[in-house]
């Protein structure tokens, strides 16, 4: 090894001690880099004069990136979700549908973690809430401690991989960089983009066949071990009521799903402008829920914003024009109208949420919200500014190169240098959040790994099945502490540990399916995209 792989190696390794040390992401990242760069420019292997891209670079990959606008809204969509309390109406109202079969509150709790992962995306929310609310009804039940904290535990970390999901976002954008970086180190300078949209695609059966494999191993458990999972009487579920309650804790989020997803998935909208319909949806939805009596303004609205996608991508609305044909004129005035509509619900929302306190809080809604809408995407995005003075001098002093030789010799090829990916990535899952692994770790290897011929989708997907796994594994796993922070004091951290090996052999099981058969994760953006 030369002196600058010497000094890569060095630089990576400091990085994760500091990390697993405890010390703030992005300046870790950006410090031990600009101490590398120095030290780079002593041996006389480093050109500082490569730090004079470095704001276009911030300015090109954060501040002109319409990809990463989706962040923040997609975060405030969640947290909205979540403050109006969707999730304890969803977890009440599928735990009584369910309830008269053996093992159905777990089954209701793998059904509302697929939701909630489909409309909210936020895992830390998911699982505190559903171990908030569904932990003490299925220990009453007489469920198996162990059973119920994995299945929460398992169920709540669905919004990594179900999209819309913010680890889809960045890792999408990531990965898109290094395939266009990769191809044009092969010489192709006009490759098929990849968007977040594909992975959003790539994502969706992975993602629900994991839904499917965690209600299927809830009816196993039921069957083999029926005192581990048992029924709720059915004299205590309330059947008349109950079909009004499932359409009316169901069809909002449903709707918001449809909305938010379906329009992706059709090519109607990018995944940026589904997320602000998703953020005005959610704004909506919780504004309806504070006042349902007088709930006019919010399907007003509703309907307006159903109408304005409809006339969207059905007629031509500018107005710009010397001459608007007849048809065009009128989807015009109706648009207008939708929008006069949506202006007057988004205003009704805004005062309900505004005047409303959040349950535990002395702030109202809407002030709990922004609030952590703004901490969360500037931990991101101040993160990812970071990752760019990393990745600045990682490839200043050679390590893409070093990287792509390292994993190009190894056993097996390509299917070798997957796995031993795999296997860090996994590991230091165990230690270190998602979104440092994403701009840490994967635009270190993502592009030795695109130049050798894989694709870009299938390589997101795993990725982002790869991190759900780690979240749930023992010792560190974080979907564990979110649970340990608001489990009864008879739940010891090993009914929690104890519970989550299933689910981790679920996940491992899910993980080498995608290996081998890659179409399932690339049939569906090929049958959209084409």
């Amino acid at each position: 090894m030369n002196v600058k792989d010497i000094l890569d190696v060095l630089m990576f390794v400091a990085v994760c001690g500091m990390l697993l040390a405890g010390f703030p992401v992005a300046f870790t990242l950006a410090g031990t880099a600009l101490g590398f760069a120095f030290l780079g420019h002593a041996f006389g292997v480093f050109d500082l004069s490569l730090f004079g891209a470095l704001p276009s670079r911030v300015f090109g990959t954060s501040m002109t990136n319409e990809v990463l606008i989706a962040v923040p809204l997609f975060v405030f969509m969640g947290v909205m979700l979540e403050r109006s309390r969707v999730a304890e109406e969803l977890l009440e109202t599928m735990g009584m549908l369910f309830g008269s079969l053996r093992g159905g509150l777990g089954i209701a709790v793998a059904v509302v973690g697929g939701l909630l992962a489909a409309s909210t995306g936020i895992v830390g929310a998911t699982v505190v809430t559903m171990g908030l609310l569904s932990l003490p009804t299925m220990l009453k039940r007489g469920y198996a401690p162990e059973l119920a904290c994995g299945s929460i535990c398992a169920s709540g970390t669905l919004g990594q991989i179900i999209p819309p999901s913010i680890v889809l976002v960045l890792l999408g954008d990531q990965i898109s960089n290094a395939y266009v970086d990769a191809q044009r180190t092969l010489g192709n300078w006009s490759p098929d983009p990849v968007s977040v949209g594909d992975l959003f695609a790539g994502a969706l059966l992975p993602g629900l066949s994991l839904v499917a494999m965690y209600i299927v191993y809830q009816m196993a458990v039921a069957w083999l071990k029926p005192a581990a999972a048992p029924a709720i009487p059915k004299e205590e579920i309330q059947a008349r009521a109950l079909g009004r309650r499932v359409a009316r804790a169901l069809v909002p989020p449903i709707v918001l799903i449809v909305a938010v997803l379906g329009s992706i998935l059709a090519g109607v909208a990018t995944p940026t402008e589904a997320a602000a319909v998703g953020s005005i949806g959610a704004l909506l939805l919780a504004g309806y829920r504070i006042d349902a009596q007088h709930g006019r303004p919010i399907i007003v609205a509703a309907i307006g914003l159903v109408v304005m996608l409809v006339a969207a991508n059905t007629v031509d609305l500018r107005i710009a024009r010397t001459h608007i044909p007849p048809r065009d004129m009128v989807g015009v005035v109706v648009a207008a109208l939708a929008t006069a509509g949506l202006a007057w619900g988004i205003a009704v929302s805004l005062a309900r949420v505004g005047r409303t306190k959040a349950e535990g809080a002395d702030v109202p809604i809407l002030h709990d919200v922004m609030r952590s809408t703004l901490q969360i995407s500037s931990m991101v995005f101040v993160i990812l500014i970071g990752a760019s003075v990393f990745s600045l001098v990682f490839r200043g002093l050679g390590g893409d190169e070093m990287v792509h030789k390292a994993l190009s010799g190894l056993p097996g090829g390509v299917f070798g240098a997957m796995i031993v990916v795999m296997l860090v990535m996994f590991v230091l899952g165990f230690f270190i959040d998602f979104i440092e692994i994403v701009f840490a770790v994967v635009p270190v290897v993502a592009p030795a790994l695109l130049l050798l011929d894989l694709n870009p989708v299938w390589l997101g997907v795993m990725m982002a099945v790869n991190l759900q796994t780690s979240f749930l594994t023992p010792p560190f796993g974080f979907a564990l502490f979110y649970l340990r922070g608001v489990a009864p004091p008879e739940i010891t951290t090993g009914h929690i540990y104890r519970g989550i090996v299933p689910f981790v052999a679920i996940q491992l099981f899910a993980l080498v399916l995608l290996a081998a058969f890659p179409a399932l994760s690339t049939w569906l953006p090929t049958v959209l995209f084409k």
